[in-house]
């Protein structure tokens, strides 16, 4: 077989207009030789009836005051995807063509058990394998597995976060010896930014494997940095096309590391929240740090933009993680055991705190610890975004960092912190700036450039 995935986004299949393209790209796929499996995400973006959002809001209207449990979330969640396999199984039917409809358990996607985030651990396809042979079209919901039937938990359903129908797509081109993965999005490949808040955006030809994943996780929505992984790891070309438009689309193969210097794309992240914690004694900070961050990677939580100067530890999150990084941090008494012996307990608190780390400081006071007991104040700012820069060789390009903190300048756009890795620098800045600092460093080092 001679299988080529082809995976359509939410705004691919959200009309029957829009379907009857997405059935044309999986014709033309048949037709040029390949035996065609469509991934689907859920139909539309928040509003549609259907969208995940919209069944989220759902929910969470029954009570306001009361947290849907992460099992039920994910069985919700799931739904939309569901709905739009069967509605696209059945719009091929209705051309003349068979398909069969399919869970992601159904395709055999087993993940663990971090509902809401879960992680694909292994795939057994045989039923698409099968499906395949009988001539059929399988088309798989996205974004969705279940845990491992052995565990007890019976085959619950779990979803693999946002942009996880990406990471469905190429992981069953993994699992199936794909010959091409093929991501079907509403804009004709990978843009040098955002076209909705940038003009004069350009389709990129191709970028590596590790430009796209960078993209992904500076916040640019194109594709899921773990299909990227995926993709890379098993050496499967990728591409990201347009369901409507005819261009090429963008063609995502080998390594950054063999490509020279040059600026990929601006991407941004918006609705960030930045922590800035003070460290009063300065020779503890590196060890705070060490278990801040130790504590945060149990929970799951991404942070951003870390911030390592001698009396301040900083990091941003995501603005929907504030509150869950709020609770898990006012309150919060790390020991930090000193080179010269002894042990400082450090008491954080978030903001004006809250009645945790009062409790906590009384409770700490009547105990008569020995210990000393050091507050740590958390201050934070809601309204942020992240603006990066995607660039290959970033640390072998001298005043590449000095040319976009000085176009920013230029524009009048405060930068709040800095942060740079081998493939982008990041800058922070206040949300309501985005599009001005996106918009400038599109038209100096991209527009300008070419």
């Amino acid at each position: 077989m001679r299988i080529k995935i082809l995976k359509f986004g939410g705004t691919s299949v959200d009309t029957a207009e829009h379907r009857q393209a997405a059935v044309k790209r999986v014709v033309q796929a048949r037709a040029e030789g390949y035996d065609p499996v469509v991934v689907v995400s859920a139909i539309g973006r928040a509003g549609a009836p259907y969208a995940t959002d919209t069944l989220l809001g759902e929910l969470r209207s029954v009570d306001p005051a009361a947290a849907p449990e992460a099992r039920e979330l994910d069985l919700m969640m799931a739904c939309g995807e569901i709905i739009s396999t069967v509605i696209m199984a059945h719009t091929l039917k209705a051309l003349g063509y068979r398909a069969t409809a399919l869970t992601g358990g159904q395709a055999g996607i087993v993940t663990d058990e971090v509902f809401g985030d879960a992680r694909i651990v292994s795939i057994n396809p045989h039923y698409v394998i099968s499906t395949l042979a009988e001539g059929s079209i399988p088309v798989v919901a996205g974004f969705q597995g279940v845990t491992d039937p052995g565990t007890g938990r019976h085959g619950a359903i779990t979803t693999l976060g946002r942009g996880g129908s990406d990471t469905t797509a190429s992981a069953l081109g993994a699992a199936l010896h794909a010959e091409a993965v093929e991501i079907y999005t509403d804009v004709p490949g990978v843009m040098t930014a955002d076209p909705r808040i940038c003009p004069g955006t350009l389709s990129l030809p191709t970028v590596s494997y590790e430009e796209i994943a960078e993209m992904a996780h500076q916040g640019a929505r194109v594709l899921h940095p773990r299909a990227a992984e995926i993709a890379m790891e098993y050496g499967i070309p990728l591409w990201v096309k347009g369901t409507e438009t005819a261009e090429p689309g963008t063609q995502i193969a080998g390594s950054a590391a063999e490509l020279p210097h040059r600026v990929t794309a601006i991407a941004h992240m918006p609705r960030v929240a930045y922590l800035a914690l003070r460290v009063p004694y300065r020779e503890d900070r590196r060890r705070l740090e060490l278990e801040l961050f130790k504590l945060m990677a149990r929970v799951r939580v991404g942070f951003h933009l870390l911030r390592g100067s001698p009396e301040v530890v900083g990091f941003a999150v995501a603005h929907e993680s504030l509150n869950r990084v709020t609770d898990l941090l006012d309150g919060l008494v790390l020991p930090v055991t000193r080179e010269q012996g002894g042990t400082r307990l450090y008491l954080l608190r978030v903001g004006q705190g809250g009645s945790r780390s009062e409790v906590q400081s009384a409770l700490l006071s009547a105990s008569g610890a020995s210990a000393e007991v050091v507050m740590a104040d958390a201050e934070t700012v809601e309204t942020c975004a992240m603006v990066s820069v995607i660039a290959t060789r970033v640390w072998e390009t001298p005043g590449m960092g000095v040319g976009v903190l000085a176009r920013l300048r230029d524009v009048g756009v405060r930068v709040l912190q800095v942060a740079d890795s081998p493939l982008s620098l990041s800058c922070l800045v206040h949300e309501n700036d985005t599009q001005r600092a996106v918009h400038a460093l599109h038209a100096q080092f991209i527009a300008g450039a070419s």
